[in-house]
């Protein structure tokens, strides 16, 4: 088995992609590997190319296998902790969110897109979390069914203050079932020279240079639907947006640039190209403001805009933090 060791410490092992921990659940035993879903081409092609952001620099993987981030057993002691107060949950106290959702008569969707900026927002303590997503979700809110994906911050998960792609899913409302990345059955990875929790070489500056990624979960829906219960193709709700997590009674983290938004594309973090796949299986991209729904618990610490601008979509989200209550 080969092993590569990235420029930030991270041992990565080449594992054979038919041998990697989701295949050891027993839905997916007899499971079929699709390396790129039929319905892939209805939204259409990335517009931006991202592998140089996060790919293995030095050296890739060889054919057949795949690249996963050892974990220990620390590791996964840290992540259970998370995963008791996971920050997706409803209703957990410390958590605040600034994110837009398209109206349900759009739904039930097959996908959702988005080209978010990559920033490395100041997280004080080690038990704090600062995010940016799009996301999926279907059932009632104590079974709900999840897939999130995109970048965070998150000391206890990682043991460093950087920013790293990551997914995360459950199947019921991270009560028996969820994990983050790989180190749970759930997530298939497929490309040779990406890996999820990859931490990101590059970040944005606020007034300066902007780094992009897009996030795709129209991919990650066809994997994910063997082992849900209720999300199989589609999605009742999808949305794009940030999430921070605190203890209770604690100085909240910035989300995204860490300021108000004023809708320059320079001073915060956006999502651009949100597009999603309908009921009809139809690609939308230019969705109107008032054909979303916005969910800001705490304005005055974070805040959500989406300028009804005439060259495309964007959607411009965080904030300060503060002290912005449990």
């Amino acid at each position: 088995m080969k092993t590569i060791h990235t420029e930030f410490g991270d041992i990565i092992d080449c594992i054979d992609i038919y041998k990697q921990p989701s295949f050891d659940h027993p839905l997916l035993k007899d499971h079929k590997l699709q390396r790129k879903p039929n319905f892939h081409n209805v939204i259409g092609e990335p517009r931006l190319k991202t592998t140089s952001i996060f790919r293995l620099s030095k050296d890739d993987c060889p054919k057949g296998t795949v690249p996963i981030l050892r974990t220990t057993k620390d590791d996964f002691i840290r992540e259970k902790s998370m995963l008791n107060n996971h920050i997706l949950t409803k209703d957990v106290p410390g958590v605040h969110v600034a994110e837009v959702s398209p109206k349900p008569h759009f739904g039930p969707y097959y996908g959702i897109r988005g080209t978010n900026t990559i920033y490395n927002p100041r997280v004080d303590e080690n038990y704090q979390i600062s995010m940016s997503h799009l996301w999926v979700q279907n059932g009632p809110t104590q079974l709900a069914n999840k897939i999130s994906l995109g970048w965070h911050v998150s000391p206890e998960l990682y043991n460093d203050y950087g920013t790293h792609l990551y997914s995360s899913w459950t199947s019921d409302n991270f009560k028996k079932t969820g994990c983050y990345n790989i180190r749970c059955a759930g997530f298939i990875q497929i490309h040779k020279d990406h890996y999820l929790g990859v931490r990101f070489p590059n970040v944005s500056r606020y007034g300066g240079p902007t780094i992009m990624d897009l996030f795709d979960i129209i991919q990650v829906i066809i994997i994910f639907y063997i082992i849900f219960t209720t999300v199989k193709d589609r999605a009742d709700e999808v949305g794009w947006g940030g999430r921070t997590g605190t203890r209770v009674d604690t100085r909240s983290p910035v989300m995204g640039a860490g300021y108000p938004n004023d809708d320059n594309a320079t001073h915060a973090c956006f999502f651009k190209h949100v597009v999603i796949q309908d009921s009809s299986r139809n690609s939308r991209e230019m969705i109107h403001p008032s054909d979303t729904r916005f969910f800001i618990d705490r304005p005055n610490c974070y805040n959500v805009r989406y300028p009804d601008y005439y060259y495309g979509t964007f959607l411009f989200f965080g904030g300060p933090g503060g002290y912005c209550g449990n």
